[in-house]
């Protein structure tokens, strides 16, 4: 067929594709919603499945970010792509979106798939004519930034990671808990503090959830070492809950028996807080010192391992503790017989035991046995004479 070319279609005028592929109305969750209808707006596109746990878990956030973007002005629309492998499928997820979905059409939804080269779900699309660079992994940036990701740009998410770097090394305690309208945390009988009134002290952050074992565990561990500090040291700690708790009631059993402040549930800077600090797994505990400058990621593994003799927790007071337990194990003999158990008994390092002898909780050196559950402190051990 000399002389004929095929129209080529910008990837980004969606319209245009949707003519071009048959496409003759958009549908909602409430019908026929017409073409017309995206005239002149910012388009994205949203691949997802009903039968995609991901999916299902990410559409509340889009959801947040799509109203919040439109109640600011923005001429914005969704549209959604399906994966689903029928159009029952199609109609229960679409049930849970305010925005608008191509009609189910298995075969035009994987033409659709092919020429945006989505590999994964779910994915997020924005559509610039302009040629402007997005943001590669959109979903955990939607996740983590909600609304003010927009416009989606790679631009815009540095911009994002500045502002958090900027918190998190700044100084200023205010800025790293303080939010719009709020310059506060609350105690568990709901008074309000001032932010301000931590500033000079040692703050520990702590980021954990009432439905985790291993978080309760830990906040015994962590009331028994503030109770400690406040009664030897004074005033000069504090400790924060940034609750990661599933809904308000768990939080506030969470807060119910414990001593310290906490971020209100409601506040996006408990979310902020995560993000800033990159916690993957709960309990986590962040010390800020008196200067408002991060002293440790790690304050669970430090107040686990040496409890209030680690305070201010700073790295420094953790290799000095280091080198003193070292010094400690040097003076101590490789292995002893001892006159209570049968077995040569091994000089060894403990995070934590129960003496055999004295039934004391010890903690560090201890001479243990290799045959049998056996443990001694040092102090506790009686050798043999052998004269």
């Amino acid at each position: 067929m000399a002389g004929f070319q095929a129209e080529y279609i910008d990837d980004c005028d969606i319209l245009k594709i949707f003519a071009a592929e048959g496409v003759e109305f958009l549908v909602s969750s409430e019908g026929k919603v017409p073409l017309s209808e995206c005239d002149g707006k910012i388009i994205c596109l949203f691949f997802s499945a009903n039968w995609c746990r991901p999916c299902r878990a990410f559409i509340p956030h889009l959801i947040e970010l799509y109203g919040t973007l439109r109640k600011r002005g923005l001429n914005l629309e969704i549209i959604f792509i399906s994966f689903d492998h029928d159009e029952d499928g199609f109609k229960e997820h679409l049930k849970s979106m305010p925005w608008l979905a191509i009609p189910f059409d298995a075969k035009l939804h994987r033409r659709l798939i092919n020429r945006y080269q989505v590999h994964r779900i779910p994915s997020f699309r924005p559509l610039y004519p302009d040629g402007t660079i997005v943001q590669d992994n959109l979903i955990v940036t939607i996740e983590d930034y909600g609304a003010d990701a927009f416009p989606f740009t790679r631009k815009r998410h540095e911009e994002l990671k500045a502002m958090d770097r900027k918190k998190r090394e700044g100084g200023n305690l205010e800025e790293l808990l303080a939010h719009e309208g709020r310059n506060f945390l609350i105690t568990r009988d709901d008074r309000k503090v001032p932010i301000s009134q931590l500033v000079g002290k040692t703050i520990g952050l702590y980021f954990c959830a009432y439905w985790s074992p291993p978080c309760r565990a830990f906040t015994v561990q962590l009331m028994d070492l503030y109770n400690n500090l406040k009664a030897s040291k004074g005033d000069c700690i504090e400790i924060v809950l940034i609750s990661t708790d599933r809904d308000l009631k768990e939080f506030n059993v969470n807060r119910s028996n414990t001593p310290w402040l906490a971020v209100p549930y409601e506040d996006k800077t408990r979310h902020d807080l995560c993000r800033i600090f990159d916690i993957k797994g709960i309990p986590a505990l962040v010390f800020v010192g008196p200067d408002g400058k991060v002293t440790s990621t790690n304050g669970k593994f430090m107040v686990s391992l040496y409890g209030a003799e680690a305070f201010p927790f700073t790295e420094s007071r953790v290799r000095d503790l280091e080198a003193a337990l070292r010094k400690e194990g040097e003076a101590l003999p490789q292995q002893v017989e001892d006159v209570k158990h049968e077995h040569v008994l091994k000089l060894d390092m403990a995070k934590a035991y129960v003496c055999d002898s004295c039934k004391e909780q010890g903690r560090f050196w201890a001479f243990s046995c290799d045959v049998c559950d056996y443990d001694l402190h040092p102090s506790c051990v009686e050798k043999v004479n052998k004269d």
